[in-house]
């Protein structure tokens, strides 16, 4: 480059070196004009350094060709986005002379974004982001927003257009370098630019995703993208990049609408975040979207490892701020909760093994799902069973507490049964299964049809005693519990729990009988069309 006087030397990053006219060049920059507004008549060589010069020395000297060639240049795709950020940074908005105004040049050149080919934005946008433009930039906004809508355009349209149509190239490209098949599925024409973004950093992503999101596009496209996105950029991330990266995963997975995210997902994104030190706030936005979703995960999702530094093998502290969120979600809804229930009941058993886990931990996820979300009490009682057949050196108190979580009205004959029998569990409890489970047994006899149903039966009579003998059954059963005293010797409350099993087993054997007798009855009554009420359920 020649000129006449080059009595202005400028260190440009400390890459390059520059030796250029001052007077030709403050002619276009009004941050040269004010710098050597006091000097201009100063005579010698003077010398600018430059520590942040956008573009570099490449971008200077895009600078300096349309400085010498009299306020004209050759603006493209291919350098429009440094000529820009050079003439914002040099102030060449309004000339100090008559002359051209390089960022007017540039802005005009920018309004023609929208006829780009897709290869052009893709190269524009690529120097947005080696210029480290701020995110608040109209040029990285107006080159963003142009890909969104081709590719809310590609996702509406048929996979090759034909050529006649304006903004054909742009697809005809994505579709001829993406694939030689001439008739591609469903989903990769709505994938076949992922590849070509993987290039974007973090921040130019979210707001790539941002603008997704507003313009309506598929939450499930959005979603595989940032997968995709993740998982190819992690192969060669540095840990803290990889945080950077997952949090903006999670942050923008935030923003969609749940039900088009699997919980399988989330999983999948907690997994990764595993060894990973990412934000608290991150963190938590995981855990809320995985608890809202929590009735349909499985018992495998749950069986996350503890975080370094702590004794039992599972992380229960995660799985109980899962329930936390859930619970506050509070849809009312009785199938998901009952859903979740069961989950943590298999949970519960998968874990109490584990002989590190602690008495409070394993009592808080046995009471943190509400009673009526539990039909039934026998697989938390299995569970407390294991663990106490782990734990060996737990207290009389630590025992009692445990049991206190269950509803002894909610277990099974069976679990009653074999609940009695178990001497791993403190004797009242015990004895309060089986006062529950004739309780039960005593209830269901009582709901039988009374004797009035069967006037026209030929087993009324009989069917009379038999009630007149369950009655006195029941009856001597409750006298016997009453009379019960649980601070007598190991002897005696071995004897009377042998007697309580026993009665529990007749009364069993008993209402076998009735509900035998009740179907021929039933049957009996149905052929001869006289009988039109129903049983109750728990004797069907």
């Amino acid at each position: 480059m020649e000129a006449c006087c080059c009595n202005l030397e400028v260190d440009v990053n400390g890459e390059e070196t520059f030796m250029v006219d001052k007077t030709v060049i403050t002619q276009y920059s009004n941050k040269f004009a004010r710098l050597f507004g006091k000097s201009s008549g100063a005579t010698g060589k003077l010398k600018v350094i430059f520590h942040d010069f956008p573009g570099g020395a490449e971008g200077f000297e895009l600078m300096l060709k349309f400085s010498y060639n009299n306020g004209t240049a050759d603006i493209s795709p291919s350098n429009l986005f440094l000529a820009c950020c050079a003439a914002e940074y040099m102030e060449m908005k309004e000339p100090v002379a008559d002359v051209s105004n390089l960022l007017e040049q540039t802005e005009k050149s920018l309004q023609e974004i929208s006829y780009w080919t897709w290869s052009d934005l893709l190269i524009g946008l690529k120097q947005c982001q080696s210029l480290l433009v701020p995110d608040s930039s109209v040029m990285v906004e107006r080159c963003l927003d142009t890909i969104v809508g081709r590719l809310v355009l590609a996702s509406e349209a048929s996979p090759c257009p034909s050529t006649s149509s304006t903004d054909s190239s742009w697809v005809r490209y994505s579709c001829d370098s993406k694939s030689t098949e001439s008739v591609k599925t469903s989903f990769s024409r709505l994938t076949w630019w992922f590849e070509d973004l993987l290039f974007l950093s973090p921040l130019l992503v979210a707001m790539l995703v941002k603008l997704m999101l507003s313009r309506k596009m598929d939450h499930v496209v959005i979603s595989k993208f940032l997968l995709y996105y993740q998982k190819a950029k992690f192969s060669t991330a540095t840990t803290h990049e990889k945080c950077k990266i997952i949090e903006m995963v999670i942050d923008m997975h935030y923003d969609m609408d749940l039900s088009c995210v699997p919980c399988k997902t989330l999983f999948g994104i907690l997994r990764v975040t595993l060894g990973l030190n990412i934000s608290k706030c991150s963190r938590n936005k995981l855990e809320t979207m995985i608890g809202s979703q929590l009735d349909h995960a499985t018992l495998d999702n749950l069986l996350v490892p503890s975080p370094y530094g702590i004794s039992y093998l599972y992380d229960v502290n995660l799985i109980l701020r899962f329930l936390k969120a859930f619970l506050r979600r509070g849809n009312g809804l009785v199938t998901p909760i009952r859903k979740v229930a069961s989950l943590i009941d298999l949970y519960i058993a998968e874990i109490a093994p584990d002989p590190c886990l602690k008495t409070s931990k394993f009592l808080a996820l046995a009471t943190a799902i509400p009673d009526s979300a539990r039909d039934s009490y026998d697989e938390l009682y299995h569970a407390m069973d294991m663990y106490l057949e782990v734990h060996t050196q737990l207290s009389q108190e630590e025992r009692l507490k445990i049991c206190c979580g269950l509803n002894f009205e909610k277990l099974s004959p069976q679990a009653c049964l074999h609940l009695s029998q178990n001497k791993k569990f403190p004797s009242k409890f015990a004895v309060q299964a089986l006062i529950s489970q004739q309780s039960k047994l005593k209830n269901l006899l009582h709901m039988t049809p009374s004797t009035s149903s069967y006037n026209d039966s030929p087993c009324n009579s009989s069917g009379a005693a038999q009630k007149g003998k369950k009655n006195k059954t029941s009856e001597q059963v409750v006298l016997y519990s009453s009379n019960f005293d649980i601070s007598t010797d190991n002897e005696k409350l071995e004897a009377h729990l042998q007697g309580m099993q026993w009665r529990v087993m007749e009364l069993e054997k008993f209402c076998r009988k009735m509900q035998i007798q009740m179907a021929k009855i039933t049957k009996s009554k149905a052929s001869g069309h006289s009988y039109a009420k129903s049983l109750p359920k728990l004797c069907s």
